[in-house]
């Protein structure tokens, strides 16, 4: 039986300290550090995904560092994206506030092929952590305002969330058929058979 892969570039931003890289190295490897290591502009890390018996997506995961918001090289990293995880710190408002600022310039430098907004996810990173300084209903607000495909309480170092987020924003991917193929030139629509995910707005991570 043929497999036929696809890639799907995904970007990982918000805020530094927010956790973008533990997160990352979470789903890709299921690894979590303490130390903390500041990213230089962009890494990447793979991520292959079996999706059925005739389907293998691979997953590039561009892992912005938060810094490069103010350089206006965000355009640049954003071309050819399929989807998006936009994080904040639960225990940081700013951050919080800041992920606004993220999605505004995310629909400013970047859409599907269709001319629609990239699907984007909103992950409350560090749910770990007692004190959370942002409500869950102010979330719920922003996600609904902003053109939020939903948000979920993620943990790296609980290793909560992640993998569920992802797949929920792949299978949003999946839908709209935004990917590419290394045996064609363009994007392919792909038509799935697996169940549509529920959207839980505030699933519980701890």
């Amino acid at each position: 039986m043929d497999i036929q892969e696809y890639t799907i570039k995904v970007l990982i931003i918000g805020d530094p300290t927010v956790g973008k890289t533990s997160v990352v190295q979470r789903y890709t490897r299921n690894f979590f550090s303490h130390r903390y290591k500041t990213t230089i502009g962009v890494d990447f890390d793979l991520k292959v995904l079996q999706w059925s018996e005739t389907e293998m997506l691979k997953l590039h995961l561009w892992d912005i560092a938060g810094q490069e918001f103010h350089t206006k090289l965000t355009r640049v990293y954003y071309k050819s994206a399929s989807a998006c995880v936009i994080l904040f710190d639960v225990t940081k408002q700013q951050t919080f506030k800041n992920s606004l600022l993220w999605k505004q310039d995310l629909d400013e430098n970047v859409t599907l092929s269709d001319g629609h907004p990239v699907p984007c996810i909103l992950f409350a990173n560090k749910c770990d952590l007692p004190s959370w300084a942002v409500s869950k209903e102010e979330v719920n607000e922003f996600i609904r305002k902003n053109g939020f495909i939903g948000w979920l309480e993620t943990s790296a170092k609980e290793n909560k969330n992640i993998t569920e987020g992802m797949r929920l924003l792949v299978e949003k991917v999946m839908d709209k058929g935004d990917v590419m193929s290394p045996v064609q030139s363009q994007g392919s629509n792909i038509n799935l058979s697996h169940p549509p995910l529920q959207a839980h707005p505030s699933p519980k991570c701890c």
